[in-house]
C-alpha cells in the first residue's frame, strides 16, 4: 500500500541542531571548508532538518546540490549520489565553463572514457572532482547534502573520504573562494549493524579537524505534541495526542503516521508504517525472525531465560538469533539479562504480522512458564495478559484479581482500576464453578471496589458510572445492607462531579433503608455520607440534626472514619467556621481520628478544609503549609489523584499565583512527582491566570478546554474569571457580562446561594463598563452614558447581595473584601469618575497578600489621582505597580502602566504656565456643573458681578472664546477631575 506522503511537516524541536549547522554554513562561506555527519534513527527528522537548512542556505546566496544514496543491493551504481549532483550542477547556466573544463563531468554523466582508464585513473577522477569542487565554490558558495550514507556504494564512500581527508577542505595554496564548501552527509544509525561496511569510513572521518559528527535524538514528548498539533488545523483530544506521543518515542516520522492514521478505526500500526518497520525484520535470518516473534509476544522486554524456554531453541541457536538482531539494532540489551525492542512500534508491527494461531500458541507458554515459576504478585498482571490472549478465561480472571490486590497494595489505583474492570469483562464469561470463591468477590462487590479505584484515580465520572451499574445490579431481594453501601457511595461519588440534588436523593435512600436501632456501621457511614450532601444542597437543618445522632453511634461503635467525616461537616454548621479557632480545633481533631483510624480519603478532606480556612482568612503562608503537608501525605498513600489531594494541588497553585510566586506556581504544576489525571484539568487551572496575566494567547484556549469536558465546578468557575478578566482587558464589557452571567448560570445550584466568585466576576465586569462610559461622558451623550451606568449598577448590587449572603463568612474574608471594595470603587469610577478614596480603600483591601490585583488597583489608584492633580502622590502608585509587575512578567499590565506614564507627561506639558487662584478654581469647579454667574456668586457668598469678573479672568488664562470650551480645557489638562459620587 503507498503510504501518505505529507507536505513539508513544520520543524520543531530542531532549534539546537539548526542553529549548529547554520553556524557551520556561516563558516564556509567565510572560507572555512567543513563537513558535518548528520545521524539518526530513520524518521528521526534527519531530511526535514537538511531540507530546512538547505532552504536557508540557498536565501542567503549558496549554491546547494542534493546527491541521493539507493539501497539497490549488491548490484549498487557506482558515485550515484555524485552523478546525480553533476547532473543538476550541469543544469545551472553559471556553472557551465567550469564544468567543461573538467572530463569527469563527462565520465560520470556516462558521454566521455571510462572513468578509471589507467592504473591511476581513480585517483585523478578523484582529484578531478575535488579541482571542480573548488571552482565551483569559488563562483557562489557550495552545500553539498548527502542523504542516506547508509546506502551509499563502494566507490561513492571513496570517494567522499578523499574529499573530506586530502581534497577539498585541506588544499594547500587554495583561497578562501575555493574553500566555501559544505558537506552534509546523513544516515541511519539504526542501520549500522556491527559488519556494515559505513561503520570504520565515519571512525575514520570523525577524526578529521574539518568533520564533526551531530546525532540527532528522538524529540522530546512535548515537541512530539506540538509537532501532532501543528500537523493540520482539525482539533484532537488530549487523549489521542497523548497516544500518538507515547507510541512515536519521539520519532517525527512515526508520529506524523500516527497522526494520519488517528481519523481511522487503527488500533494497531498503520499499513505504511508497519510495512516499513518488517523491511528491517524480514532482513534476518529465519531463526532470528522467529526469535523476534516470540519477543514481540512478551511484550517490549523479555526475559532471556524466559524468551529461551517460550522459543524452544537451542542455546547456541538463540545466542546467535539474538547476536543478529542486536546487531541489526532490532533489539538491545537490557539490564538483568533482558532484551528489550529499539522501538515499541517495531515490537508492534512483529506482533500484528504474528497468525492468529502461532499468537494465541506463545500467549499460552508464556502463561505456562509464568505459572511455573510460581504466582508472584509481580508477575500476575503479565499472567492476566497471556492468560487472556491465549483464551484461559479462568485463569486470565484469577490472575486479573491478583494483579488489582497488588496494585492496591504498591497504592497505584489506576492500575488496580483497569485490572478490576478487566476482571468485571470477563465475569460473566467464566462459569460459576471457576470463579474465585473468596469472600467479597460477587460481581456487585467487585463493582463497588472498581468504582472507589476509580475515585481514588482522579476519574470520577467513572466512579459514578459503576457505582450505578452496581446499583443495576442489585436485585429487589437484595440485602438492605448492600443496597443501602451501593447507594450511599453513588451519592458520595456524585457529590464529587457536583451532582448536588441527585447525591442528596440517593443519600436520603440509603439512609431509609437501613433502620438506626440497633446500630451498624453501616448506618452511620449512611449518616455520614447524608450529611455531606444535606449541606451542599442547603439543607442545613437536616445535616445538623443527623450529624448529632450519627455522632455519638460512631464513636460507641469505634467508626473512627465515619466519626471525623461527621466532625468535618460539623464545622459551619453551629456556627464555628473554619475560619475560626474552634472550626480549626474541630478539624485538627477530626484529622487525627482520621489518621489513628488508617482512613486517607477522610484525612484528606481534613486537611483540605484546613488549608481552605487558612487561605479564606488570608493566612496564605500557612495556607501552603498545610496543603504541602496535605500532599505529602496523599502522596504517601497513593490518593494523589484522588478528589481532596486533586483539591490540595489547586489550592496549592493558587496560593503560589496570589502570591506572586508565578514561577514557582508553572513549576509546582509541572512537577512530574505530584502528576494531576487528565480527567481534572481544573487542578493545575491556576496556571490559566499566570499565562493571561502573562498576556499568553493560551490562556482563553485553556480555560475554553475547562468547558469541553463533563461539567466541573472549579474548572469552570477559573474558565469563568479567565474569560470574563480577557474580554475586560479586551475593552468588551457586552462579552465581559456575558461570560459572566454563563458563569453565574453553571455555578449556581438549586438553592438560594450564590456563588462567592460573582463578587470577582462583577467587579471585572465593572473594569470595562467604567472604562466604557469615559468617552459619552466627555462627550456627553447622555443616552449611551445612562445605559452603561444603569449596567454599572446591576453589576455593584449583584456583588452586593452575593457579599451579604455568603456560606460560612467565606465570601467576606480578606479576599472576598477586596474585591468587593475593587467592585465599589469601579462603580463609582463608571457613575461619576475615578474616586481616589475608593480606590485606596481598594489597594488597601489586596494588602492581604494577593500581590498582582493590588497592582492592578493601584494603576487605577494613580489614574484617580491624575485626575485630581495630585501627581506625586500618583507616581508612587505607579513606581509600586511597576516593580510588581516586571517581578511578575505581567507585560500587559506593565504596557497599560507605561501608557499612563506618557499620558501624565503629555497632560504635565501641555498644561497651562498660568496658574489659577484657589477663588478662580472654585469658580471653574461650579463652571463645570453648568452653574450661571449668579449661582455661582450664590454658593460662592460673593456677588455676581465678582462672579463674572472671576470667569472673564478664567476665560483669558485658558484662552477658551467661551464657558463651555472653558471647562473642556480644565478636564482635558487636568485643571478639574469628575467629581467622585457617593457609596450608593
Amino acid at each position: 500500500m503507498s503510504q501518505i506522503v505529507f507536505s513539508a511537516p513544520p520543524l520543531i524541536g530542531r532549534d539546537e541542531e539548526l542553529a549548529r549547522l547554520l553556524g557551520v554554513l556561516e563558516r564556509a562561506r567565510g572560507g572555512e571548508a567543513r563537513g558535518v555527519l548528520v545521524a539518526g534513527d530513520a524518521g528521526v527528522g534527519k531530511t526535514r532538518l537538511l531540507d530546512e537548512v538547505a532552504g536557508r542556505a540557498e536565501r542567503a546566496g549558496t549554491t546547494v546540490v542534493t546527491g541521493h544514496c539507493v539501497d539497490l543491493g549488491d548490484v549498487g551504481l557506482p558515485y550515484l549520489p555524485f552523478t546525480e549532483i553533476l547532473g543538476a550542477l550541469a543544469a545551472d547556466a553559471r556553472f557551465t565553463s567550469v564544468l567543461a573544463a573538467h572530463p569527469v563531468v563527462d565520465r560520470l554523466l556516462g558521454a566521455g572514457t571510462d572513468a578509471a582508464d589507467g592504473p591511476d585513473g581513480r585517483l585523478r577522477l578523484f582529484e578531478d572532482v575535488a579541482g571542480l569542487l573548488a571552482e565551483l565554490a569559488a563562483v557562489a558558495p557550495l552545500l553539498l547534502v548527502l542523504e542516506d550514507l547508509h546506502w551509499a556504494d563502494q566507490s561513492s564512500r571513496d570517494l567522499l573520504r578523499f574529499l573530506l581527508s586530502r581534497g577539498m577542505p585541506h588544499r594547500p595554496g587554495s583561497g578562501a573562494p575555493g574553500r566555501r564548501l559544505t558537506v552534509l552527509a546523513s544516515y541511519r544509525a539504526d542501520d549500522l549493524h556491527r559488519r556494515h561496511p559505513l561503520r570504520p569510513l565515519l571512525a575514520e572521518l570523525v577524526r578529521l579537524p574539518a568533520v564533526e559528527r551531530l546525532e540527532l535524538r528522538p524529540l522530546p514528548d512535548p515537541e512530539v505534541a506540538r509537532l501532532v498539533r501543528a500537523l493540520e488545523d482539525r482539533p484532537l483530544s488530549e487523549s489521542v495526542v497523548r497516544g500518538i506521543v507515547a507510541r512515536a518515542e519521539g520519532n517525527a516520522f512515526y508520529a506524523q503516521e500516527l497522526f494520519a492514521a488517528s481519523g481511522a478505526d487503527c488500533g494497531g500500526v498503520p499499513s505504511g508504517l508497519a510495512d516499513l518497520l518488517l523491511i528491517r525484520v524480514e532482513q534476518l535470518s529465519e531463526t532470528a525472525q522467529q526469535v523476534l516473534r516470540t519477543a514481540a509476544v512478551a511484550g517490549r522486554r523479555v526475559e532471556h531465560d524466559l524468551l529461551r524456554d517460550a522459543a524452544g531453541l537451542p542455546d547456541d541457536e538463540l545466542e546467535s538469533a539474538l547476536r543478529e538482531a542486536v546487531g541489526r539494532q532490532l533489539l538491545v540489551p537490557g539490564p538483568a539479562d533482558t532484551y528489550a525492542f529499539r522501538h515499541a512500534l517495531t515490537r508492534e508491527a512483529v506482533y500484528t504480522d504474528l497468525l492468529p494461531g502461532e499468537r494465541s500458541r506463545l500467549h499460552g507458554a508464556y502463561a505456562r512458564l509464568l505459572a511455573a515459576r510460581g504466582r508472584a504478585p509481580e508477575t500476575a498482571a503479565e499472567r492476566a495478559h497471556h492468560a487472556r490472549e491465549s483464551h484461559d478465561l479462568p485463569g486470565a480472571l484469577a490472575a486479573c484479581l491478583e494483579a488489582a490486590d497488588h496494585a492496591r497494595r504498591l497504592g497505584a489505583p489506576a492500575e488496580e482500576l483497569r485490572h478490576l474492570e478487566t476482571a468485571l469483562d470477563l465475569w460473566p464469561s467464566v462459569p460459576e464453578p471457576e470463579r474465585p470463591g473468596a469472600a467479597g468477590r460477587d460481581r456487585i462487590a467487585l463493582t463497588l471496589r472498581a468504582s472507589a479505584a476509580a475515585a481514588h484515580a482522579g476519574d470520577a465520572h467513572r466512579a459514578v458510572a459503576l457505582t450505578r451499574a452496581a446499583l443495576a445490579g442489585i436485585g429487589r431481594d437484595a440485602d438492605s445492607e448492600l443496597a443501602a453501601r451501593v447507594r450511599y457511595t453513588l451519592a458520595g461519588n456524585l457529590l464529587s462531579v457536583d451532582s448536588l440534588t441527585a447525591a442528596y436523593r440517593y443519600s436520603s435512600e440509603a439512609l431509609a433503608l437501613i433502620p438506626a436501632e440497633p446500630p451498624s456501621r453501616t448506618w452511620v457511614w449512611a449518616a455520614a455520607t447524608h450529611v455531606a450532601a444535606a449541606r451542599q444542597v442547603g439543607e442545613d437543618e437536616t445535616a445538623l440534626r443527623v450529624a448529632r445522632q450519627a455522632l455519638p453511634v460512631a464513636e460507641d461503635l469505634g467508626v473512627t472514619g465515619a466519626q471525623a467525616d461527621l466532625l468535618i461537616s460539623l464545622v459551619g454548621l453551629d456556627g464555628a467556621s473554619r475560619g475560626t479557632r474552634e472550626g480549626r480545633e474541630r478539624l485538627h481533631r477530626a484529622r487525627e481520628l482520621a489518621r489513628s483510624a488508617g482512613h486517607a480519603p477522610v484525612e484528606m478532606r481534613a486537611l483540605f478544609n484546613l488549608a481552605v480556612g487558612a487561605f479564606e482568612s488570608g493566612d496564605l503562608e500557612a495556607c501552603l503549609s498545610l496543603l504541602g503537608e496535605g500532599l505529602d501525605r496523599a502522596r504517601r498513600a497513593g490518593l494523589l489523584s484522588s478528589t481532596y489531594p486533586l483539591g490540595l494541588r489547586y489550592l496549592r497553585l493558587l496560593a503560589l499565583y496570589t502570591l506572586g510566586r508565578w514561577d514557582e506556581c508553572l513549576a509546582a504544576a509541572a512537577d512530574p512527582a505530584v502528576p494531576a489525571p487528565a480527567s481534572a484539568g481544573f487542578a493545575d487551572s491556576p496556571v490559566l491566570y499566570v499565562a493571561l496575566a502573562r498576556g499568553e494567547e493560551s490562556a482563553v484556549a485553556g480555560a475554553r478546554a475547562l468547558l469541553a469536558g463533563p461539567f466541573d465546578w472549579m474548572g469552570t468557575l477559573v474558565a469563568g474569571v479567565v474569560l470574563t478578566d480577557a474580554a475586560a482587558r479586551a475593552g468588551d464589557p457586552q462579552a465581559a457580562v456575558e461570560h459572566m452571567r454563563e458563569a453565574a448560570a453553571a455555578l449556581s445550584d438549586e438553592t438560594t446561594h450564590r456563588p462567592g466568585v460573582l463578587v470577582r466576576l462583577a467587579a471585572l465586569c465593572l473594569t470595562a463598563v467604567a472604562d466604557r462610559t469615559a468617552e459619552p461622558r466627555r462627550a456627553g451623550d447622555d443616552r449611551e452614558f445612562a445605559r452603561w451606568t444603569d449596567t454599572a449598577t446591576e453589576l455593584v448590587e449583584l456583588a452586593r447581595a452575593t457579599a451579604a449572603s455568603g456560606k460560612e463568612g467565606r465570601t467576606r474574608g480578606p479576599e472576598g473584601e477586596a474585591w468587593l471594595a475593587r467592585a465599589e470603587a469601579e462603580w463609582a469610577t463608571a457613575v461619576s469618575g475615578p474616586d481616589p478614596a475608593a480606590w485606596a480603600k481598594a489597594v488597601a483591601a489586596f494588602g492581604y497578600g494577593d500581590v498582582y490585583e493590588q497592582a492592578r488597583c493601584r494603576v487605577r489608584f494613580a489614574e484617580a489621582l491624575l485626575a485630581r492633580e495630585r501627581r506625586t502622590e500618583a507616581a508612587e502608585q505607579i513606581r509600586l505597580a511597576r516593580e510588581t509587575a516586571a517581578r511578575l512578567g505581567a507585560a500587559p499590565l506593565l504596557e497599560r502602566i507605561d501608557a499612563l506614564s506618557r499620558r501624565d507627561h503629555q497632560a504635565a506639558a501641555a498644561a497651562p504656565t498660568v496658574s489659577l487662584t484657589a477663588r478662580e478654581r472654585d469658580v471653574l469647579r461650579l463652571l463645570a456643573r453648568g452653574r450661571s454667574n449668579r449661582q455661582i456668586g450664590e454658593e460662592l457668598f460673593i456677588t455676581g458681578k465678582t462672579a463674572s469678573v472671576h470667569v472673564s479672568n478664567i476665560l483669558a488664562k485658558l484662552g477658551a472664546a467661551s464657558r463651555t470650551e472653558a471647562v473642556a480645557i480644565a478636564y482635558r489638562t487636568g485643571l478639574i477631575a469628575p467629581e467622585p459620587a457617593g457609596s450608593g
